[in-house]
């Protein structure tokens, strides 16, 4: 059989997906990409090394660490902050997925001889028939992390293996139990790995200083200024609570005016749009887009997002417009919207970089 490098968290997903290949008879090596230490030591979330050795122990494949502290910092942790100081909401593990994992994954993977790579992620790769390499939903809709895939290359999906696509996380801990492994009942992990203690804007002023991000005002949308916010890294779009502003009704957060330091708030209702527009494309299902050509797809406008119906279009060189059969609720700048057709496959994704609000 091949042999496969699987990518190694700590936790319970990717403790199966490596027990899982050795019984399908793969060569398998057990693989942990260290991409984050905190000052006093502490690993991140998705590099436990500890539970990760002792799982490769348990199972009886060999093990590996790599360090990729510094291309993580570049790569992830610096685009990361530097996206909340210019008033985005970034996600930092579609960044990572595409420009850590798999890129060190294959290049290690080419290293040790291994055909391809394996992750513990809940989705499946399939080959469609035009030839095209692609993300399709897991089979179990609570657990699905196609979104967090869509900028992966043909070349990554042609090398990857994800055996949990079709299992839940119930089957995936009872097959860890039932294996004898430590992690079976770790719990799953809720916050940005390199995150550790406070939140992410604690983290960015730890990093960067306490005024980097200075104070401004609430403005509504005639300009108007009703408040004074803390710095515009605490706040993202869509957002109503931990305001810091009472207005006698609800307030929303519609846009962020890095430029001006401005925080624009609104209601509810007007933070609905129906046009999106998206910089930094990657297609896998189609090679891209023909100028006039019109997809009609689900798109996902955040991780948790269930998905709406939109036109899928070319709008110039380096961009797409989404126009949604009804309107989306808070198309936040910085976050993914990801295009799925009716078989639940990735058409595509790309970064949000506008709204059009009606």
């Amino acid at each position: 059989m091949p042999k496969v490098i699987v990518g190694m968290s700590g936790g319970v997903d990717s403790a199966v997906a490596a027990l899982l290949l050795k019984q399908q008879g793969y060569d398998v090596i057990g693989v942990t990409l260290r991409t984050w230490v905190s000052a006093t030591g502490e690993d991140s979330r998705c590099c436990e090394i500890d539970d990760a050795r002792s799982v490769c122990e348990k199972i009886g494949i060999p093990f590996y660490v790599f360090n990729c502290v510094s291309q993580f910092e570049q790569k992830v942790i610096k685009s990361f902050m530097d996206d909340y100081l210019h008033g985005l909401t970034p996600n930092p593990c579609v960044v990572c997925n595409r420009e850590i994992k798999w890129e060190q994954l294959l290049y290690h993977a080419n290293v040790l001889g291994a055909d391809y790579i394996a992750t513990g992620h809940y989705a499946h790769i399939v080959k469609l028939d035009n030839g095209r390499y692609t993300v399709k939903k897991a089979l179990h809709t609570e657990k699905d992390q196609a979104y967090m895939l869509y900028r992966l290359s043909q070349e990554d999906l042609s090398r990857t293996l994800m055996p949990l696509g079709d299992l839940s996380k119930d089957e995936v801990r009872k097959i860890a139990e039932e294996a004898g492994l430590t992690v079976a009942s770790k719990p799953d992990s809720q916050e940005i790995c390199f995150v550790t203690e406070g939140d992410y804007a604690d983290f960015i002023e730890g990093q960067l200083g306490k005024g980097v991000s200075p104070e401004g005002n609430y403005i509504d949308e005639d300009g108007n200024v009703l408040g004074r916010h803390k710095g515009i890294i605490h706040y993202t779009v869509g957002q109503r609570k931990r305001l810091g502003i009472a207005l006698g009704k609800p307030a929303y957060i519609k846009e962020i005016r890095p430029q001006s330091n401005e925080i624009v708030l609104s209601t509810d209702d007007d933070t609905y749009c129906r046009t999106v527009f998206c910089r930094d494309c990657n297609f896998q299902a189609v090679e891209g887009l023909e100028e006039g050509q019109k997809i009609r797809c689900t798109v996902k406008v955040r991780y948790r997002h269930a998905g709406q119906y939109a036109v899928l279009e070319k709008d110039g060189e380096d961009r797409v417009r989404l126009t949604f059969e009804e309107p989306v609720r808070s198309a936040t700048p910085g976050q993914s919207a990801v295009f799925y057709d009716d078989d639940g496959c990735l058409i595509g994704g790309g970064f949000i970089c506008g709204t059009i609000y009606d």
